[in-house]
């Protein structure tokens, strides 16, 4: 189960300051179940994905919350269905910080057709943790629930901020 949520930002933190850092390539193969194939610095994955509207509790949320099942898969599959995919490929580098004990920032610097947009997006164990978060001002605003802002719609935009 993923619980997230995810925001504009406008000012970047220090990016010296990463405690890791991905270059990743994403692509959608299916919308739904969400099919998406990845590539994360030299791994590639196969990722199922389908969207809830509650957790396991039964608890409703502001955040977004995903069954998801990520597959690695060698570099020939990854290639293969690449040529399969819907819309465009993804690009971006991710950012990995700590915000505090128990969570972590992932900060997305879009690229290509998306440059100039940067996502903040923080993981959460479970749906109180997510109700409860308060975000630090540097985020920005909110789009947690605004399926513009997902990967997915991100992937059939010709040029960001057109």
């Amino acid at each position: 189960m993923e619980i997230e949520r995810k925001y504009l930002t406008e000012k970047l933190p220090n990016l010296s300051e990463a405690f890791d850092v991905w270059k990743i390539e994403q692509a959608y193969l299916a919308d739904k179940p969400t099919l998406r194939i990845r590539k994360k610095n030299d791994e590639y994955i196969l990722t199922y994905k389908d969207h809830r509207k509650t957790d396991s509790t039964g608890l409703e949320t502001a955040a977004v919350v995903n069954e998801e099942i990520e597959i690695p898969v060698p570099q020939s599959i990854y290639e293969h269905l690449l040529k399969k995919k819907i819309g465009h490929t993804v690009k971006k580098t991710r950012y990995l910080f700590r915000l505090d004990e128990k969570h972590k920032i992932e900060l997305d610097v879009f690229e290509g057709r998306l440059k100039g947009l940067v996502m903040a997006e923080v993981e959460f164990t479970d749906v109180a943790d997510a109700n409860a978060f308060i975000p630090p001002a540097w985020f920005g605003k909110e789009v947690s629930g605004d399926k513009r802002f997902t990967n997915k719609s991100l992937s059939r935009v010709e040029k960001w901020g057109e």
